[in-house]
């Protein structure tokens, strides 16, 4: 597998070949084959609406939102206290990554998780030949008290995308909908998203130029 191969210092110049931890080498083959997937999505079509797909697996609610833009991506994470990352919180705690068009030039804040679900975003597209703006919401609840790794978030956006999706004609509809589909209120999911802000901003722009 290309993944052991990474972690066993199998590439590059035998001088400066060293074992790494398995996680590394994952999130490596993660962003390698995403960023070739990513630019054949780039030269599709849009989509030509908006698309959710929800899947909730061990205490995890995925809900993934596709949008008809041109290629940017978030993933947004929502801690509950007593979980993982958020231990002694009182508080939902919140993180995201994103990039736009152009892609990022520094490691995602979120870590591993941002390139194995952004793997399994594209493989998607690709399948459909078509291009996305796209935002990957999680809900990390109570009950999800010990991280089994990135593969769980490869995995589970993946299977989130095999399901049947819902479709709308208008992001006003396409939030109201997910409103219901998630506990955290639809507000603060957006006020943590540079890539729905952006779209909202985008939506808001194209109606005032109708008018005028």
């Amino acid at each position: 597998r290309i993944q052991r191969a990474f972690s066993v210092g199998a590439f590059g110049e035998t001088k400066y070949r060293k074992f790494v931890p398995t996680r590394w080498s994952i999130t490596a083959v993660d962003s390698i084959i995403g960023e070739t997937l990513m630019e054949n999505t780039k030269s599709f079509p849009l989509l030509n609406e908006f698309r959710v797909y929800f899947h909730n697996q061990y205490d995890n609610r995925w809900v993934i939102l596709m949008m008809p833009t041109e290629w940017k991506y978030e993933l947004i994470e929502a801690w509950y206290p007593k979980t993982t990352w958020n231990p002694y919180g009182r508080k939902i705690r919140m993180f995201n990554s994103y990039e736009f068009y152009k892609g990022r030039k520094t490691y995602a804040e979120i870590g591993g998780c941002y390139y194995a679900a952004r793997l399994a975003v594209n493989e998607k597209l690709n399948m459909e030949k078509r291009q996305a703006g796209v935002v990957v919401m999680r809900e990390a609840h109570p009950g999800y008290i010990l991280p089994v790794g990135v593969w769980n978030v490869r995995e589970s956006v993946r299977e989130a995308l095999r399901k049947d999706y819902t479709k709308f004609d208008t992001l006003d509809e396409t939030l109201s909908y997910l409103s219901r589909m998630l506990d955290i209120p639809i507000e603060r999911w957006i006020q943590n998203s540079a890539i729905i802000k952006d779209t909202i901003h985008q939506r808001r722009l194209e109606d005032f130029l109708k008018i005028c």
